[in-house]
């Protein structure tokens, strides 16, 4: 049996992480921070590493992109990005200046949405982060509840200037705070307010109307003001009502949660003793309260994961203990503190960094080169890339471009896009192989359409031959492609199709789900 507290054990190991994610961390480190046990860190590890929160590169411990599962979970939860997010953008654009949403978080302001302009001078803040209330113009127009507006001149960082508002709910309450930030090289405080503030407000007064358009539960969630008290086997309000005659949904939903039950007993079973099956399960139980907006009550958590509803309670009961949910009525919602457990590193990443894990991962299983590729004008620019041991390889840097007509993720690229946009190309002879008339090269993009896949026979360049798979970001668009290039002498066409095609799919459809945590525009 594990302890009662394994499931908290294992958010400490998570906070220590996101607490300097650019530290690399081992398992002694992670001893002497948190002080436990090192058996405990192991077995802590393990299943994170299980699960796909973390990866272990030689002896060192690193987060992973599925962890940000967690915070795409509090952030569906309480439903403000999705609901007050074109406002904000709307306003970025009209203004073009960078636009955040924070929302109180204990005695300070977790940022929750950013909407950032492209500048030589950027803006560092990522959504999570946890700023000080006095500190900046979010803190002020949070807390401050006479003030209509407040202003930071330069108090968070020198140059950095911002006006912000609160937006409230109709009981008067501050929901979130959104802010227009700029810098003094652009504006004076003086110039920003007058540029800014007619705009915003009339933003501000948009989105307290949409707001009055909610109901519970899909009322938006944040921090209460003081917390709620634990959800204990007594508590009267855990008590979920009857459920209604199972309908075909509802069917279908008892039976994924038995999968997901079951697929927790036959990792233990495989794993053993190193599988913190409370862990797993305390954490799907995180994600389940943000499968709905507003939050589910024990019983619904129960049915999404399949879990008995003790095993629910005692979850959410850890959640509550460490700020990381609370009662609403009858429901448990997820509160920003979430965010903290890694979301503000992850979701900051470049392109290049989120598909690097996984494009060495390829190179170990296949033994060739692979590469990631977007589209920039009728060229691929290589974003990522990870050679093989090899005493001959396919010699290609990171900012390597060549036409997209002739390589396999460019054709897997314009596939992505319509039919005109391959059909504006005019290819030329590259080599012997290469496709050079807009008939050919329209048959072979419309091909990679219905494929899934594109496959090019040294049309780049003689002896070289590459298979490439779409990369799609959280809307379904392809923003990019990941392929394995090889030496013709050593592989056929036929066995890139056998071998390797279904390994690259496998990693394509990873980094996809990675990019699908990404709410920022990417390339």
């Amino acid at each position: 049996m594990e302890p009662a507290g394994t499931f908290e054990r294992g958010l400490a190991v998570l906070r220590v992480l996101a607490a300097d994610p650019g530290r690399r961390m081992r398992a002694t480190d992670l001893v002497r921070a948190t002080g436990l046990a090192r058996s405990t860190v192991d077995r802590v590890v393990a299943t994170l590493a299980t699960l796909g929160h973390l990866r272990v590169e030689d002896r060192d411990v690193l987060l992973a992109g599925p962890l940000m599962a967690l915070g795409e979970a509090y952030l569906s939860c309480g439903g403000l990005v999705e609901t007050f997010g074109p406002h904000a953008d709307a306003l970025a654009e009209a203004l073009d200046e960078t636009v955040s949403l924070a929302v109180p978080d204990g005695d300070g302001v977790r940022l929750v949405g950013l909407f950032a302009r492209r500048r030589t001078m950027s803006i560092a803040f990522r959504v999570g982060d946890l700023l000080a209330a006095d500190r900046g113009a979010a803190g002020p127009a949070l807390f401050d509840a006479p003030a209509p507006w407040a202003e930071d001149d330069q108090q968070m960082e020198p140059g950095l200037i911002a006006v912000a508002m609160p937006v409230r709910d109709g009981d008067g309450k501050a929901v979130c705070a959104i802010s227009v930030v700029s810098h003094t090289s652009r504006h004076t405080l003086a110039g920003l307010r007058a540029h800014a503030l007619p705009r915003l407000r009339d933003t501000v007064a948009a989105m307290e109307t949409t707001l009055t358009g909610l109901t519970a539960p899909t009322t938006l969630t944040t921090t209460p003001a003081t917390p709620a008290t634990p959800a204990t086997p007594a508590t009267p309000a855990a008590s979920a009502p009857a459920a209604p005659l199972a309908s075909t949904a509802d069917t279908v939903a008892a039976s994924e949660a038995a999968s997901v039950a079951d697929s927790f007993r036959a990792t233990k079973e495989e794993l053993g003793a190193a599988y913190l099956q409370s862990l797993a399960r305390g954490l799907a139980v995180l994600v389940a309260l943000g499968s709905a907006r507003g939050g589910l009550t024990l019983a619904g958590a129960a049915r999404v994961t399949g879990l008995p509803r003790a095993t629910v309670r005692r979850a959410v009961i850890s959640l509550e203990r460490l700020g990381y949910a609370a009662a609403e009525g009858t429901r448990f919602v997820l509160l920003p503190r979430v965010l903290e457990l890694g979301y503000a590193h992850l979701s900051a990443r470049s392109l290049g960094e989120i598909v690097h894990p996984h494009l060495a991962d390829l190179v170990a299983r296949v033994q060739e080169s692979a590469s990631v590729a977007t589209l920039s004008g009728d060229d691929v620019v290589y974003v990522a890339r990870v050679p093989t041991r090899s005493i001959m390889s396919v010699d290609i840097t990171v900012g390597t471009r060549f036409p997209a007509y002739a390589t396999s993720m460019g054709r897997v690229l314009l596939a992505g896009l319509p039919d005109e946009r391959p059909a504006a190309i005019g290819p030329k002879p590259l080599t012997a192989h290469t496709l050079t008339t807009p008939g050919e090269l329209a048959a072979a993009v419309r091909r990679a359409r219905a494929d899934g896949y594109a496959l090019v026979d040294q049309e780049l360049e003689e002896g070289v031959r590459s298979i490439a798979a779409p990369v799609r970001d959280r809307g379904g668009r392809v923003v990019a492609a990941v392929n394995v290039a090889a030496h013709a002498g050593r592989v056929t066409a036929d066995e890139l199709v056998r071998d390797v095609l279904p390994v690259l799919t496998e990693t394509a459809a990873r980094m996809t789900a990675d990019l699908a945590h990404i709410r920022r525009p990417l390339p």
